[in-house]
C-alpha cells in the first residue's frame, strides 16, 4: 500500500473511532492510538484531530484529551474556551482544563468495542 494511502486510511480509522466516542465521555490520544496498534503515535492522533475539521462528516475531536484529563488541544477549535464549552454542554465538567471525574467518563475503545468488527469495516470493500 503506498504511504498516502496508508495514512489516509489510519487518519480515516482515527476519525471513525472518535465519532463513536458517546456524547458526555472522553477518551485519550493514547487510547485511540493504542486500539489502533499504534501504541507510540499519540501525537499522529492529535495531528489527525486537528485536521478533522476539514472532514465533511463531524469528528466530536473535542471529547479527546490527553491522559491526565488536560484539555491539550483547546487551541484547536477557534478560541481556548470552545473545547470546554463542547464538553460541559454534554455534561462534562471542566476545572482548570482538567476533566472533572476523567476515570469515570474515560471511555475505552478495548472495553467499549469489538476490535475484530471495527477493522472489518476498514478492509476496502471488493465486489
Amino acid at each position: 500500500m503506498p504511504v498516502g494511502k496508508a495514512i489516509n486510511t489510519y487518519y480515516e480509522n482515527i476519525y471513525r473511532l472518535v465519532r463513536l466516542i458517546p456524547s458526555g465521555r472522553i477518551t485519550t490520544y493514547g487510547a485511540i492510538a493504542r486500539f489502533l496498534g499504534s501504541p507510540q503515535a499519540s501525537r499522529r492522533v492529535g495531528y489527525a484531530l486537528n485536521l478533522s475539521r476539514h472532514q465533511l462528516a463531524y469528528v466530536p475531536a473535542h471529547r479527546v484529551v490527553n491522559r491526565n484529563g488536560m484539555l491539550t488541544g483547546k487551541h484547536h477549535f477557534g478560541g481556548p474556551g470552545v473545547m470546554q464549552e463542547l464538553l460541559e454542554g454534554e455534561g462534562v465538567k471542566v476545572e482548570n482544563d482538567y476533566v472533572t471525574g476523567f476515570n469515570k467518563l474515560f471511555w475505552d475503545p478495548f472495553k467499549e468495542l469489538d476490535g475484530d468488527a471495527f477493522f472489518e469495516k476498514s478492509k476496502p470493500q471488493r465486489r
